[in-house]
Order: structure tokens, then C-alpha cells, then sequence
């Protein structure tokens, strides 16, 4: 195993990086919302100009496998953070057609993970000690994944991708204040307002891409739009795999979901975060 920890930017280090590797897991991005909304050109030069990087350096080191990690926010994106990486998705997709003889590439998208730096779980355990915990609007929905899941997804979408794919988790949803009552049951909820660039609700699958979608028994693939390279494996994959075609007005989001996170299971996933 080895890690690159320098600047996808440089084209040059990269090529000396993935000589010799096989396959290649693409978890770089500058990621902080309100920061990305004031240096927009930073976010394009790490998470597209980089993500092409990648591709090519790949392609010119005989990678043999990518899969690249995405985020719900490439979805309907309503920041620059979300286009960036939606740029980076299309740039994955498109290179199994632009590399025939190529690496085969695919995209993973999930939310924050539980816990993670990105997730609101840290702000409210720092904030519990003052007696006030600021949420942002008390509507708000958020997907809940734990890192043992996020690791065990990303394995199995490795096991089974054909390339092209855009694999989404099947995942619980919670609201936040039963994640907030539940971590800080003594503190008052100061409401703050949503901030630039921050959703209602997350999405994974907009209607818009519900035509290309495919539901498996715990997760979602979104297939290449309109290409017949990947029509017969498409077709291969539903057989192989059990799954079916969503319906054309299907949504993924994290309001509409049928499964919920109830208080009982906010305690659980703290624990496991905890230890």
C-alpha cells in the first residue's frame, strides 16, 4: 500500500507516484464549504484540474483500477464544493470512454461520515459544555453513515465495478434535533439560519438521474448516460446482482427516506464513534 500526500496538482509528481501501482483510490479534495465560496479557483485547481491529474497519470502508469470518492453535494450542487466534485464525478465517468485500453474507473458518493471532521457531530459535543447548541434550522435532515460502512462499502463497490458507475449506500437518515436532543438533551437550541452554500436536506439521487439509476438490495448505482459501452454490462449487472431500474420520478434524498435513525441508534453510532 502506499499513500500520496503531495499536490495532485503536479502533474509531474503523480507520474512518480502511480509507477507501479494497480489500483488507485482518489480521496483528495479541498472540501470546507464557506472557504471554497471565497477562493472558488482553489477548488477548481485541487478537485477538477487535479482529479484530471489523476486520470492521465493513471492512464500513463498503467493504473489498472480508480475509484474515486464523491459526496451527496455533487448532486443538484448548490456550491462551488458540490460542482467541483460533480465536474470531478463526469470526469471519472468519461474516462473509461476516453481511455479504452485504460483503467477502469468508478465514483463512490456518500454523505459525512459520523464523527468525521465535516460532520456536525464534533461542533455539538464541543458546544455541550456552554449549554447552547446552534443548529443551523431545525428542518434539517442529514444520510448517516459510520465509517466501519463507509470502509465496507467502498470495498465491495472495488469487488463488483465494471467502471463507469456512480455507487451509492442505502443508508438511514436522522434529523437534527433527534441528533441534537439526543447528544446534548440539557442544552437549548439556538437557531442560527442555514449558511451560504448548506442544504435542507441531502440529496444521492436527483430525479434527474433517476433514468439511468439501478437499485441493488443495499445500494444504488448510477449508470453513464447514453452510452452503449456500458449497455450490455449494465444489463449483466442487474441480472447478476438482482437489481431493477428505478422509477423515472425516483428521488434519493434525505427527507424521503424509509429508513430513520431513532434515539436509540444516535447512541449506538456515538459509541462506536466514542471508542
Amino acid at each position: 500500500m502506499r499513500f500520496f500526500l503531495g499536490d495532485i496538482r503536479d502533474y509531474d509528481r503523480l507520474l512518480d507516484a502511480l509507477n507501479g501501482v494497480d489500483l488507485l483510490m482518489h480521496a483528495a479534495a479541498l472540501k470546507q464549504v464557506p472557504a471554497l465560496e471565497y477562493n472558488p479557483f482553489e477548488a477548481i485547481k485541487t478537485n477538477v484540474i487535479g482529479a484530471n491529474n489523476i486520470i492521465r497519470a493513471a492512464n500513463a502508469c498503467g493504473v489498472k483500477r480508480i475509484l474515486a470518492l464523491s459526496t451527496d453535494k455533487a448532486a443538484s450542487p448548490i456550491n462551488l464544493y458540490g460542482a467541483t466534485k460533480l465536474c470531478q464525478d463526469k470526469l471519472m465517468v468519461a474516462a473509461n470512454f476516453m481511455y479504452p485500453e485504460g483503467p477502469q474507473v468508478a465514483v463512490v458518493r456518500y454523505g459525512n461520515v459520523f464523527g468525521s471532521r465535516g460532520s456536525v457531530v464534533p461542533v455539538f459535543l464541543k458546544q455541550k459544555d456552554s449549554g447552547f447548541l446552534n443548529v443551523t434550522d431545525e428542518r434539517m435532515t442529514r444520510f448517516s453513515i459510520t465509517l466501519p460502512q463507509g470502509i465496507a462499502f467502498v470495498l465491495n463497490c472495488l469487488k463488483v465495478m465494471l467502471g463507469g458507475e456512480i455507487f451509492i449506500p442505502r443508508i438511514p437518515s436522522y434529523e437534527i434535533l433527534t441528533l441534537a436532543k439526543t447528544l446534548a438533551p440539557k442544552c437549548k437550541i439556538n437557531v442560527t439560519g442555514i449558511r451560504p452554500g448548506e442544504k435542507l436536506h441531502e440529496v444521492m439521487v436527483p430525479q434527474d438521474e433517476a433514468i439511468n439509476t439501478v437499485q441493488f438490495d443495499g445500494h444504488f448505482v448510477i449508470t453513464p448516460a447514453g452510452q452503449e459501452w456500458f449497455a450490455k454490462t449494465e444489463a449483466a449487472m442487474i441480472e447478476k446482482y438482482d437489481g431493477k431500474k428505478c422509477d423515472v420520478d425516483f428521488v434519493y434524498a434525505s427527507d424521503n427516506n424509509k429508513e430513520w435513525l431513532d434515539e436509540e441508534d444516535v447512541v449506538d453510532c456515538l459509541e462506536a464513534y466514542e471508542n
